[in-house]
């Protein structure tokens, strides 16, 4: 696990723990969270750059002690693989013990990441879990994903699943491997999947100005992506504009999405679909 939040307001509806689950299987360039790709191979590189000696090698894995560390995020900086070394196991009964603590002031939970469904067992066991605890079941389970789960997968998440909140990051396939590093095939598959169950929590699209593509020549949206959202019924679509936060490398030339740029999606959107736009704050 990444780390954990015991309230957010801003990763689904109400007041909401959150787990960020450590690696992701895709490979954006443009990732405002770059340390949470990867997994730690224990290659000791971040030890000796460590400041605070927080960091060490111990029988060849590298040991994280929290109480020294001091949060520079220097051993970010140097991992070869985006992974992060300050990192934590958690079970599934001491993530229930978390939600008992801070239960009476929560709506639910999201899963996100990295990538959550490549831990998908934990996940499943988890929701499991909270389903069957009478004084927890009132809790909502949320997943947070890029939807490249497999049909199978989400089938077995299904039934102890609330909702999932999508990220369809290009329209076009071309594009999407672009920002993402794979095609979009089973990221609307898995779109379709939820909303016919009923599950798909929101849609998420990512505006990078010079490279998106869910706008046609003429500003009005692209009328494949149109003809799609419209398919999947009224469900809620958040705007995401991309910033420079935490980005490495090639996206740093990027422009940044400003608050013009997501305006014009926002109105190309209503114009054509049906159900909420929400843009964030900028």
């Amino acid at each position: 696990m990444s780390r954990w939040l015991p309230f957010s307001c801003v990763d689904g509806p109400g007041n909401r723990l959150v787990l960020f689950l450590q690696g992701c299987n895709f490979a954006c360039p443009g990732c405002h969270n770059p340390h949470t790709i990867g997994l730690c191979d224990h290659c000791g590189d971040c030890v000796p750059g460590c400041p605070s000696g927080a960091l060490t090698l111990q029988e060849g894995r590298v040991s994280w002690q929290a109480a020294r560390c001091t949060d520079c995020d220097a051993c970010l900086d140097v991992c070869p693989r985006s992974a992060s070394p300050k990192t934590a196991t958690m079970t599934v009964a001491e993530v229930l013990a978390l939600l008992r603590r801070y239960g009476p002031l929560l709506t639910g939970i999201t899963v996100s990441g990295g990538e959550a469904t490549t831990q998908l067992p934990f996940v499943i066991a988890l929701f499991t879990a909270i389903k069957g605890a009478p004084d927890l079941a009132h809790l909502g389970c949320l997943l947070d994903s890029n939807g490249s789960l497999a049909e199978a997968g989400w089938q077995r998440l299904l039934p102890v699943l609330d909702g999932a909140m999508i990220d369809l990051k290009g329209w076009g396939d071309s594009v999407h491997h672009t920002l993402t590093g794979y095609g979009r095939e089973r990221v609307l598959a898995s779109l379709q999947l939820l909303a016919q169950a009923g599950k798909l929590a929101e849609v998420r699209l990512l505006q990078v100005p010079g490279q998106s593509d869910y706008l046609a020549a003429d500003g009005t949206l692209e009328g494949g992506l149109a003809a799609f959202l419209h398919s999947l019924g009224p469900v809620p679509i958040r705007l995401n504009g991309f910033r420079h936060h935490g980005v490495r490398g090639e996206a740093l030339s990027w422009s940044e999405a400003g608050s013009a740029d997501l305006t014009v999606l926002a109105n190309a959107l209503k114009a054509k679909v049906f159900g909420s736009v929400m843009l964030p704050a900028i």
